[in-house]
């Protein structure tokens, strides 16, 4: 059962993953092997599931992002499910309900990119997409504790 330090544990990754167990165990006022052992705990129940880093995508070459909604053509739904997985400019992509079937994070080096990554889909799916224009909430940590 997670609990409080829990908390605090992964709130300090998510702020930087890099952080040594002593620097975190120091900033939790708790002995090194203590923290170790939550970390291992956590990291082994799956609580955890890795440490990635965070990118500027733009210093990467890709300039613009795109959320793509595609509504799958009769009879083509896991083939589409495979497409998107096998285009790896898909970086996030969410099945769910409603009109669409999937909702997708594409990321493009220019926007002559998206039709020919698009153009691929034409006979497995309906797209609409919208160009991000901005983030102002990143991905983040919700209340972990009611």
């Amino acid at each position: 059962m997670k609990d409080w330090i829990d908390v605090q544990l992964v709130g300090l990754l998510q702020q930087d993953a890099r952080q040594s167990i002593a620097e975190l165990a120091r900033k939790l006022k708790m002995s090194g092997p203590s923290v170790s052992e939550r970390l291992k705990r956590l990291e082994e129940h799956g609580t955890i599931r890795g440490y990635t880093p965070e990118l500027d995508w733009p210093q990467w070459g890709y300039t613009l992002q795109a959320i793509v909604r595609l509504r799958p053509l009769p009879g083509q739904l896991k083939t589409l499910e495979a497409r998107l997985v096998a285009t790896p400019q898909f970086t996030e992509c969410d099945k769910v309900t409603g009109e669409d079937c999937y909702i997708a994070r594409l990321l493009l080096r220019d926007i002559g990119q998206l039709d020919e990554i698009l153009d691929g889909f034409a006979e497995l799916a309906t797209t609409a997409t919208s160009i991000v224009k901005a983030s102002p909430v990143l991905r983040r940590l919700p209340p972990l504790l009611p």
